[in-house]
């Protein structure tokens, strides 16, 4: 049974792959095609590993880190990937330690082929370590692959400089990411139900290690523009919106994003959110909202408030 770990969907997969992927969405799509998942800190042993590189270098490292501990000596590992996720220096990179039996271009990308030695590299240690969750001296977990696995970004920082007041009962998080939002929310409104939501496994895992002293915190995997039941009524909802699904930028999921806020608020409900400052989420706002009003801007971002959610979101 080959692995294949963070494959972008079944197509193209071979038949019987055991796949491991945290995205909530790929995952699903993946056991809609009636492929098996597994968790990747819990992958069994396989003749075949196909390692698929995503937009963090460290991230890949550390599943080729898993792949060849899985892989029994003289198994074969597969690098596929697009040349603007860096194949190109993974390729080289792997090269340096492990016996390369071919490439292959690909659309926009390469596919590598390589032989699982008797002794796995020494090198995979420090490249599992570092795709790891790590606490930093500010004693919040991060990880590699994760948005803004540095610290905390600009952006989400001015959104707590302006939340909206309030004595909510009830807050989301929409997006949560490992919790740094989530942080400043539950020291905002201790008293209140808060709410993590996140479409990353990795990074909700991370959230809640985050909020573990948090006694009111709830967490989500699941995405947020296709909530289950359940999840809605909020007095509070603020966000960071993704608007890029790859490394171009897609407005389409900030404009997701504000559709299900007013779906999931409750009437009286506010709406706080941080955006890039070029993207025009103006037409989706009054669409969605009664009352909205841009907070404050900088050169690189804006605060939105809204309030006064239609029942039937446009």
């Amino acid at each position: 049974m080959p692995l294949c770990l963070f494959p972008p969907g079944p197509d193209g997969l071979p038949p019987g792959s055991l796949c491991a992927h945290p995205h909530f969405g790929v995952h699903q799509r993946l056991v809609h095609a009636g492929l098996t998942m597994t968790p990747l800190d819990e992958l069994p042993q396989a003749q075949t590993a196909i390692v698929f590189t995503t937009r963090s270098r460290a991230q890949t490292l550390g599943a080729v880190a898993a792949a060849l501990g899985a892989l029994a000596p003289g198994g074969r590992l597969v690098l596929d990937g697009a040349k603007g996720d860096g194949i190109d220096g993974l390729i080289k990179t792997l090269k340096q330690h492990l016996s390369a039996l071919g490439t292959a271009s690909r659309d926009h990308g390469k596919v590598a082929w390589f032989t699982r030695p008797v002794d796995v590299p020494g090198i995979t240690r420090p490249w599992a370590e570092a795709a790891a969750p790590m606490r930093g001296a500010d004693g919040v977990w991060r990880q590699a692959g994760a948005f803004s696995a540095d610290g905390l970004d600009p952006g989400t920082a001015l959104l707590l400089e302006h939340l909206p007041p309030a004595n909510p009962g009830t807050v989301a998080d929409f997006g949560a990411g490992w919790g740094g939002l989530s942080l400043g929310l539950a020291t905002a409104f201790p008293a209140a139900q808060l709410d993590l939501i996140e479409v990353d496994a990795q990074a909700l895992s991370l959230g809640r290690r985050n909020l573990e002293h948090h006694s009111l915190a709830r967490f989500h995997w699941a995405d947020v523009t296709r909530l289950p039941t359940g999840l809605d009524g909020y007095d509070l909802i603020a966000s960071n919106p993704p608007f890029h699904a790859s490394r171009k930028a897609d407005p389409s999921l900030g404009v997701a994003f504000i559709q299900a806020a007013a779906r999931a608020l409750s009437p009286r409900g506010r709406f706080a959110m941080v955006a890039n400052r070029q993207l025009a989420y103006e037409a989706t706002l009054d669409g969605c909202f009664a009352q909205w009003d841009t907070i404050t801007q900088t050169p690189t971002y804006k605060i939105i408030h809204a309030s006064r959610p239609h029942r039937t979101p446009a």
